[in-house]
């Protein structure tokens, strides 16, 4: 009788279990799907005809799709007074150096305010999560006097080193840093490691999935700067502006604009996927010390 009723609450135990499992996964697939309808609708906006955008109530599918609002995008750009090449090449060279930029700098400032010991080193840390609320806008107005004094209006330089500083980078860097055990860095001054060797051949090694978070915010974020109030000149602009400018030519533009937010998307999306399986190992293991 009594393995009876204990077979019995292990059954309604179990039912519980698996009801919970199922509310989690339908909440889960709700919140997902809500998530992916932007990109969803960017999707299908870009191979609807023109007279197709302005249907009232929208749709959510394309009627007559067509891939003629990339035709045009392509056609549009390759009509600037600079080759689209040259601001393909731009993006990827402003993208590629603020990146690598923001992960040497952010590792290495890290570093120090993880596992150094110089005073204040609690007062900048606050300072770095204060920073975190600020947008970069508030800070437009200085960004451009500073550059004008040094003479880096119309240059590469204007575009990138407004960007190296990123303090969500060095957050993320400084936290996923300080699992790191203390007994690992003394054994590594025993041996006669220097501060610099320690950083880069003892550190960094085991944070290989917060570098590739890093790569991932630090990318999407330099891949779509502008730069407009720092560049004018037309052989200097980035990708991003180049797109935004033909969009914002009249509603005749839509489906450019539609096209080009798909393009713009791409980069990024495919970034992601191929540091996904780090980021999910980073989130996975995050919580977890020895």
């Amino acid at each position: 009788m009594t393995d009876t009723k204990k077979l019995k609450a292990s059954e309604r135990q179990a039912g519980r279990h698996i009801g919970g499992t199922v509310v989690i996964f339908l909440f889960l697939l709700v919140l997902g799907l809500f998530m992916a309808l932007p990109i969803y609708l960017a999707c299908v906006m870009s191979v609807k005809p023109v007279h197709e955008l302005f249907i009232f109530p929208p749709k959510l599918y394309a009627i007559d799709p067509t891939l003629d609002n990339f035709r045009d995008m392509f056609t549009t750009l390759s009509e600037m007074w600079v080759p689209f090449s040259r601001y393909v090449c731009n993006s990827v060279l402003v993208t590629v150096s603020v990146t690598v930029a923001q992960c040497v700098l952010a590792s290495m400032a890290a570093f120090v305010l993880a596992k150094g010991k110089a005073p204040g080193r609690g007062l900048l840390n606050k300072l770095i999560v204060v920073s975190l609320l600020y947008q970069s806008s508030v800070i437009y107005i200085m960004q451009y006097i500073v550059m004008a004094k040094l003479h880096m209006i119309d240059t590469y330089w204007a575009l990138i080193l407004p960007s190296v500083a990123s303090p969500m980078c060095l957050f993320l860097m400084r936290q996923s840093m300080l699992n790191i055990p203390d007994a690992m860095i003394e054994a590594a001054k025993v041996d006669g490691a220097g501060m610099f060797t320690i950083c880069w051949q003892v550190v960094m090694p085991n944070q290989r999935p917060a570098l590739m978070t890093v790569i991932i915010f630090a990318f999407q974020a330099a891949w779509n700067i502008q730069g407009g109030t720092l560049v004018y000149n037309e052989a200097l602009k980035t990708l991003p502006t180049v797109v935004q400018q033909a969009a914002a030519a009249g509603l005749a533009r839509a489906g450019v604009a539609m096209a080009s937010a798909v393009f713009m998307l791409v980069p990024p999306v495919v970034i992601f996927m191929i540091a996904q399986k780090q980021v999910i190992e980073t989130m996975a293991h995050s919580g977890i010390k020895d």
